[in-house]
């Protein structure tokens, strides 16, 4: 079993962003859609994702620090003794040392109970100085392994959290809802859409990575846009149709504006993790043609007398 430090290349003491960092690094080597002539990559991925799965969940990488969980997720036995019902080896038959306390009915985790508070843990479990009560009891079995899948939302629908649909291994469809504040490198997990197990089927890990837009941008919880307006809508002013992630809306363009003038559209950015939606922040272009003759012979008499890179010193 694999340990999880080892599997991303880190440190026991490695930060949140160093674990975090590790992870990309290795998912965007080993994507199964980067070694597809790579039989093996499939597999390491899946074990580099399972990894960060647990490392990048606080409570999770201090049960594995403290040896309450294995690489796996799956709680350890008591002592380090392992589960299953060990303790098989009969007095002489078997390695020095070992007993087998199931034998002849006897049951091993009475005999502790009497040790570590008796009669009333077997009656009712907890008690005054618990944490021994299921020491003879055996671990539950354990699940089975879960499977990293990576998911490419388009720009727009990770702002608008449109549905998505993933098809998993075993060929079915699942429909997801995208959680606010979702970003490329969020996981979502899918309980019971993993691998079987014993214990029950694993988990789906599903990284989202978001798709880069043809003149969006975003910027936190902002989406970006420059917009070219021509030269008599910026003297003039204007309503000119613009793009947002929402769709087409209208926006006033103001007289007399200037290229770098940054207009705001409330509530189309993208839905952050307090459910608030950020703006899309326009800026305005000014795009003036290079051989218009009417625009020639409008300024040909004509000079600005401004100082209008004064305050850049020259």
């Amino acid at each position: 079993m694999a340990d999880p430090y080892s599997t991303l290349g880190v440190a026991r003491g490695a930060s949140e962003a160093e674990i975090k960092s590790a992870y990309r690094t290795l998912a965007k080597e080993l994507h199964p859609d980067r070694n597809k002539d790579n039989p093996n990559a499939a597999d390491r991925f899946s074990a580099v994702t399972n990894a960060y799965d647990l490392l990048s969940d606080k409570d999770k990488r201090a049960k594995f620090d403290r040896g309450e969980i294995d690489a796996d997720g799956n709680p350890t036995a008591p002592f380090g003794f392992g589960g299953g019902g060990g303790f098989r080896g009969r007095p002489g038959g078997g390695q020095s040392g070992q007993f087998d306390f199931n034998e002849g009915g006897a049951d091993f985790g009475d005999i502790f109970e009497g040790l570590f508070g008796g009669a009333g843990r077997r009656a009712g479990g907890g008690g005054a100085g618990g944490g021994f009560g299921g020491f003879g009891r055996q671990a539950p079995p354990p699940k089975g392994a879960n499977v990293a899948y990576r998911l490419t939302v388009q720009f727009t629908d990770a702002a608008t959290l449109a549905p998505q649909r993933i098809t998993l291994q075993d060929g079915k469809t699942i429909d997801l809802k995208l959680p606010a504040g979702v970003e490329t490198g969020t996981q979502m997990r899918v309980s019971g859409k993993g691998q079987p197990g014993p214990g029950g089927a694993g988990d789906a890990i599903i990284t989202i990575e978001i798709n880069s837009h043809g003149f969006f941008t975003r910027d936190g919880d902002n989406v970006l846009l420059d917009l070219p307006i021509t030269l008599d809508e910026a003297v003039r002013g204007a309503k000119v149709k613009v793009p947002t992630v929402d769709g087409p809306v209208m926006l006033g363009v103001p007289a007399g504006a200037t290229s770098g003038k940054t207009l705001r559209l409330r509530g189309k950015g993208f839905t952050g993790k307090d459910g608030a939606r950020g703006d899309q922040l326009v800026t305005l272009q000014l795009d003036v043609p290079a051989d218009d003759p009417a625009i020639q012979a409008l300024v040909e008499n004509w000079r600005d007398s401004r100082s209008v890179r004064a305050h850049l010193g020259v």
